[in-house]
Parts: C-alpha cells; structure tokens; sequence
C-alpha cells in the first residue's frame, strides 16, 4: 500500500519528520518497506517563461523561443507544438537533463537555430498521454522553479507492507488513523458537497440479492446527464503518484475514493442496463462472460454476478463486464458501493486468474457501514468534475445489516499477557483512540464496541494487542515469568509442565545436530494429492479453507512429505548425501477435541546417499537400516531409556520395509525404506531413503523422571557362552529377548545375535546367541556361569517352541 505524505497531511496535521513517522509506523506493524519519489525523473526539469515566440525562418512548423529558466540571460529553445505562444509558463528540460525516455537534451542547431532545451508535452513528462501541444503551466509559476514544486506533485510516498489482517489499512483513511493515534492528532474526514434533484434512485433501479451470504449489502447512486472527460490535473498527478493509470474523471473518481476510504466502487452506464434492476446471484456453472479485459471467462457455480435484467454486467468484487463499462459518449451512469464475501471474492479470482485492486480489498473485508459513505463521496466528486444531476436517495438491499461486536476487555490481563504495568484509563485512551467504544463495567472490566472498519478486533486479545503496539512491543522489558512452587496453582504447574516439555523438544534437537542430522522446517501444510500418492489419505485429514494454492490445501497428518520434498529439492541441486530431522506438530482430525483437530509433536528423522564421506580411505557404501535404527536406539540411550523393541508391522503404504518401535507395551512409531518407486518418480530419489517418525508426546511422557546415571566399570572379566536355538517361523528374536530378560539370571548381562542360518528347503532358521556374563564384585568361576547358562536354556526351552540341534 502506498502512502502518499501530502495526501495524509489532509487527514491529519503531521509535522514530523519522515524518519520518525517510518519508525513509528514500522513499530505499529505497518513495515515500511521502501521510500520512494514517484516523479524523480522530473527533478531536473523548470518551469520556463516564453518571453518571445516567433516562426523560424527555414520551418513553417517550427518556433523560435527565448525562454527565462531563472538564468542570468534567457535561453534559445525551437519548439514544434502548435500551441507555444509569448507569455506561456511551459515545463522545460535543460540542457543536460534527460526525458524519462532516456534521449538527453544537448545543445543543437535545428535547421540553423540554435536550441538550448526543450520545452516539453505532458507525454514527453510521462504526466499523461496527450502530446497534442506543450504542456501549459500556471500562471503564477514562477520561473526557474523546480517543475516539482510548481505542480506539487506527491515526491514522497511510503511503500508499506500491509498483513492480511489489515483490511483497514489498505487506504489513506486507515493509515491516518493509525498516525493520529500514535502520535494524539486529530483526524478529519473529506469534506465534499452533494446536490440531489429530481426522482428517487429506489424508483429507477431495483436492487435483489438473491445471495445473501456472499453479498450482505449492495447500494447504488444514479447521476444523469454528466459529461466524460479527462480529470483534472491535480487528481491525475495523486493517481500516478499512486501507481495508477489515469483514464477519464468518473473512472479516475472511483480509483481515488478507492485508495482514499478502502470502499472498491464501480462505475456502470446506465444505458447499457436493461430491465431496471440490478440482480446479485451466483452464475450457473459453465456460464461465459466477457470481462474489461475484454475476456471471456468460464464461470463455475459459486461465483457471484451483478446481473441486470437480461444480462451478468459484472463479475462481483472482482471486475466489471465489457458490456456495460463507461465510454466517452456516457451521460447516465450507475455508481456501486457493495460487500461481497472475502472467502467467495478469493476463489473467483483464483480459479480465473484474476486480480485486481478492487479484489485485493474484497478478499480482505470492507467496512459495511463505511460504504455508504464512500459512495456518497464518490458521487459527490462525480458532480464537481463531470457535472450533473445526482438522483435522490439511494437504491439499497441490505438482507444482513452489520452487527457490532461487543468484547469484554480486563486491564490486568492485558498486564500479565504483555508484562507491562498499565492502568485501566490508559487503556481505555488507547482503544478509543482507535475507534473503540468502551464502556467501564462495575468489576473493573471495559465492554469494547469494536468500529466497524476493524474486522480484525473480535476476542480480548485482539485488544490486548493494541495496547502492546501502541505502547510498543520493542518498549517492553525482557522478563522470566515467575513461577510459584504451591502445588495447588494451577497455572503454575501448567507453565512448568510446558517449559519442561520444551525443554525436552530443545533437547531432543541438540541430539539430532550432534548426529549429523540437519534440520527441515516445513510448512504445516500439504497436498492432499500428494498424499493420496503416499497413501496416508484417510478421513482423518484435514482440510484448508481458502489455501493459498493446490499444493497447500491439507494440513499435514505425518512430516514425511515435507521431509521427502527436502529430499528432491537437495537431489535436484546435487546434494546426495542427506541426513535431515524435523521436530514439528501433525494434524489429525478429532471430532472430540474442542477444535476438533488433534496435534501431536513428532520426531522425523531421514537419512539418504553415502554411510562414509566420499574421499579415501573410506569404503562407497549405501546407507541402510542399521544407521538409522543405531541413530534411534542411541537416541533412546540419551534419554535413560531402555532399549525399544523392533519388530515388522503396520506402517505406512510408502515403506517397503516396516519396523514398527514399541517401548513399554505402547506404539512409539515407525521406519523403514521409502518404496523405490515412489522414491524415484515423486522425488528423484535412485538409491534407498530409509525414514523414521517417533511420536513425541509419548516418549516424553516415557521419558520423565529418567536420567542418565553414571555406573562405575566393572574391574571383573566377563564370560561368554553361545547358545544355538532352531526356531520355527513365528518365533521373533524379540521374543527371545523378552524371555532372556524375563530369566531374572543374576549373572546374565547382555544379549547379541552372533548368526543366523536357515537351511534349504526349511522354514526353521537356527539363531545364534551370545550370553555374556558378569558379576560384579567377583570373577565368575566356569561352573557358576555353565549353571546359569543351563538354566537360561532351559527357561528358553520351556516359554517358547524351540529347540537345541542334534
């Protein structure tokens, strides 16, 4: 949004300095992101007075001038235009200046005369497209003058970045009340006059809404009689100052009521209307329709027209229709001041490729009651510089009026929000500085009335928020938050639950960065096509209303598709060997949660390419399961945790390989290798990508109260026994583990899997064990350890259908 300094001194009598209004406005949340002069290249150009105009003696077309630029002595100039004539105040470049084309202006002779400058048409200026003669100043101009001060063009305009929740900033009226409250001014409104005569607007024109939820409020004012013609110079020169293009004054009107109050207005000829009503409704699907552009546009089901009687005339919010736009031979016109739906406007324009300003205000929200307003002085401007006869009244459908919203605000939850000492009165002052009706409640609470161009201001932390801009954030004293031991404080012991949880997520990132792993961060959404592909689908995706785009319509229900287009993306810049952790929130949909979303914090890890750097002396070998399952066990091990168990089962559609980790009886997630298929087609992956989720919810709940404690080594020398056992198929080494550990043998310390062997034609594999032995205040005799051992074997004999070879 540009903002124009002269245009909002007429709001409101800033005298400070740019600087001090950049920061000001920078720190309220309105970036600042450039200052520009939109009429720099006017800088060297002066205003002239032709002292002497005659014909030159070899070119009936030409003139011969002495102009006075404010020098010692007046300068030869030889002009073409056929309107120079002695006592004009012209726009004149010098020599060594240059037009905004480029050509730079030298002395020269021009069939004999001699010329030092040019004096200059308002195209030559890049001021307007008219180049049938020189441009003629005022009068009053005084020579030498600087052709930027003697137009009082606006030199200095501020590109603000304006966020999506700032509908009413996106006009010089906004960004004035946001100046007068910063800085305690007075705001004052445009004045303007409007005449009405002859018949009521509401007995020409009907207006029917048969869409009431994506159209609340439509109104329009008839003008007859007037006259099109080009805007006055003063409205043409705010206009470009503005990045708009001027094209004739009732055009030129709504574009400035536009950018000046925020209301989009169109401008409709009257007698191109047919059938003396004006129809709001949704076009049927397929229907075509032949925008300014001059276009055809397929329409579908849900966007919304502005019909007359016989025909759509408009694309509503969004653009008006070729067939009833304003031409030069207009006398009558219809003037529209509407609100459309933000949600609906948007996906208009996005399914046709359609932007406009005026779409870019609807998508965002207007003020409903502020229309009526703006179209008043739309058509109050309309008059002063096109003429006519205003209609009486206004034609007007409103089938959902504008309700106020009413927020209950507490100043001492403000206080211990912001962490900032501030009594009620001061914040009453500021909310009604913004427009805010408040009224003081007996419990020291203010009802807020929110105005109405605030569509953004809807709980108590909203209002919150504007008493932290206004005081400013950058103010405010970096303080811990104190925290009471009592065990009966309750929001004590939910702030120190959520510190230790994050806590545990910080600690968990340190440990992936210390492994190598580098760290994504994705966005939370997804394509919900994308994740058809991977097979993660389900019903419990959640979608986006309104998503920015195709590939970002469904929140994420798992961290592999953000983690696997890191992959192609790296793949794609030649990055081959990849190890990557993402520590982030997935969605699932939960009809029993309030927000009917659940949210859980997980842990994605993914490895891909070489095991060892790729120089001598180290060996080219592929990553495999066995990095990532060592990575996570040693993971585990940092936490106090004991070993997980590993055993294939359920997981995702896109893993070939599928290892499910339980720890303590409960589900803590899954790896396994991306299918190669998927891997090389979606995402140019040729070599295995092995993939993992935790969830990390459950294992710091596992985890609390664990630690790593420090054990003295054992000084005695362990004893080691192998055992072969030949196991069936449905016996898991797991299984074996679990036995082993549940033998309570006193000396048993560890437990590795040496070998396994599976004989052909067989479905039985014989697994070889090694049991390593220790005890730890004596050396173990080979009678002690050969007792215990038989034991063990007997134990494994007796829980589980195996059996000792031959």
């Amino acid at each position: 949004m540009f903002l124009s300094i002269n245009w909002l001194k007429e709001f409101t009598p800033y005298t400070g300095s740019l600087d001090e209004l950049a920061h000001q406005l920078t720190m309220l949340g309105l970036e600042v992101e450039e200052v520009l002069n939109p009429f720099a290249h006017l800088e060297p150009f002066l205003v002239g007075h032709v002292l002497d105009c005659s014909p030159h003696q070899n070119a009936d077309s030409l003139s011969c001038c002495q102009v006075d630029i404010g020098g010692e002595t007046p300068v030869a100039v030889v002009c073409g235009a056929p309107n120079v004539a002695a006592g004009q105040k012209v726009a004149v470049a010098p020599v060594g200046s240059s037009l905004p084309g480029g050509m730079k202006i030298k002395k020269a002779k021009i069939r004999g005369a001699l010329s030092q400058g040019m004096i200059c048409s308002e195209k030559e200026l890049e001021l307007s497209e008219d180049h049938s003669g020189i441009m003629v100043l005022d009068p009053k101009c005084t020579p030498g003058t600087g052709l930027l001060q003697a137009l009082n063009l606006d030199t200095v305009v501020l590109d603000i970045g304006i966020t999506p929740n700032r509908a009413d900033c996106l006009s010089i009226l906004g960004l004035a009340r946001e100046v007068a409250a910063a800085f305690d001014l007075p705001l004052h409104l445009p004045e303007f006059q409007l005449q009405e005569e002859g018949e009521a607007c509401s007995s020409l024109i009907r207006i029917q809404i048969d869409a009431p939820e994506l159209c609340p409020l439509y109104q329009a004012r008839i003008i007859q009689g007037l006259s099109i013609r080009p805007s006055p110079a003063w409205m043409r020169y705010r206009l470009l100052s503005m990045g708009l293009r001027p094209i004739n004054n009732v055009v030129d009107v709504s574009n400035y009521v536009m950018l000046e109050l925020g209301q989009p207005l169109h401008a409709f000829d009257r007698s191109l209307l047919e059938g003396g009503v004006i129809r709001v409704g949704c076009a049927a699907d397929g229907q075509k329709f032949t925008t300014l552009d001059n276009q055809e546009r397929v329409l579908g089901s849900g966007d919304l027209l502005i019909q007359d009687g016989v025909k759509p005339v408009a694309l509503a919010g969004v653009m008006g229709g070729a067939n009833s736009e304003i031409n030069a031979h207009s006398t009558d016109l219809l003037l529209e001041s509407a609100v459309f739906d933000p949600g609906n406007t948007r996906r208009t324009g996005r399914s046709l490729g359609l932007s406009s300003e005026s779409a870019y205000r609807f998508e965002r929200g207007v003020d409903q009651p502020g229309s009526t307003f703006a179209l008043d002085r739309a058509a109050g401007l309309i008059q002063s510089l096109a003429g006519g006869r205003i209609c009486t009244g206004r034609a007007v459908s409103e089938p959902r009026p504008w309700t106020p919203r009413v927020v209950d605000f507490r100043p001492k939850r403000a206080q211990s929000l912001l962490a900032l000492s501030t009594d009620a009165a001061a914040s009453q002052k500021v909310l009604e500085n913004i427009g805010c009706g408040v009224r003081p409640l007996h419990d020291k609470t203010l009802r807020v009335t929110p105005p109405s161009y605030r569509l953004d201001l809807e709980r108590e932390v909203d209002l919150i928020e504007e008493i932290g801009r206004f005081h400013g954030f950058e103010r405010i004293e970096a303080a811990l938050p104190r925290i009471r031991k009592s065990p009966l404080d309750a929001d004590a012991q939910v702030l120190g639950a959520s510190l230790a949880s994050h806590e545990f997520l910080n600690r968990t990132k340190t440990w992936a960065q210390g492994q190598g792993y580098a760290e994504a961060v994705n966005y939370s959404f997804c394509s919900r096509q994308e994740l058809e592909s991977l097979g993660l689908a389900d019903e419990g995706i959640i979608p986006v209303h309104n998503p920015l785009s195709a590939e970002q319509d469904s929140m994420r229900p798992a961290l592999a598709p953000g983690l696997l287009r890191n992959v192609r993306t790296n793949l794609d810049q030649g990055n081959q060997n990849l190890r990557f952790f993402e520590i982030a929130r997935v969605f699932q949909h939960d009809p029993r949660s309030e927000t009917t979303a659940r949210e859980a914090n997980r842990l994605g890890l993914l490895c891909h390419g070489r095991r060892n750097p790729s120089f001598w002396p180290w060996t080219d070998e592929a990553v495999s399961y066995l990095d990532l399952k060592g990575a996570i066990e040693h993971f585990f091990l940092s936490l106090g945790l004991e070993p997980a168990r590993f055993s294939p089962g359920d997981a995702p559609q896109y893993c070939r390989s599928r290892i499910r980790m339980t720890l303590r009886g409960e589900d803590i997630g899954f790896l396994g290798r991306v299918q190669p298929g998927i891997a090389k087609d979606l995402y140019h992956a040729r070599t295995p990508v092995w993939i993992s989720e935790i969830d990390l919810d459950v294992l710091y709940r596992l985890s609390r109260g664990q630690s790593v404690v420090y054990r003295p080594w054992v000084k005695f020398p362990p004893v080691q026994r192998d055992i072969t056992l030949i196991c069936p198929p449905e016996v898991s080494y797991s299984q074996i583990q679990d036995v082993i550990a549940a033998s309570n043998i006193p000396a048993q310390e560890s437990i590795s899997l040496q070998d396994v062997y599976q004989p052909d034609q067989s479905f039985e594999c014989n697994l070889t064990l090694r049991i390593t032995y220790r005890h730890h205040k004596k050396t173990l005799t080979d009678k002690e350890v050969d007792k215990q051992h038989f034991e063990l074997g007997k134990k494994l004999l007796k829980a589980l259908p195996v059996r000792f070879p031959a």
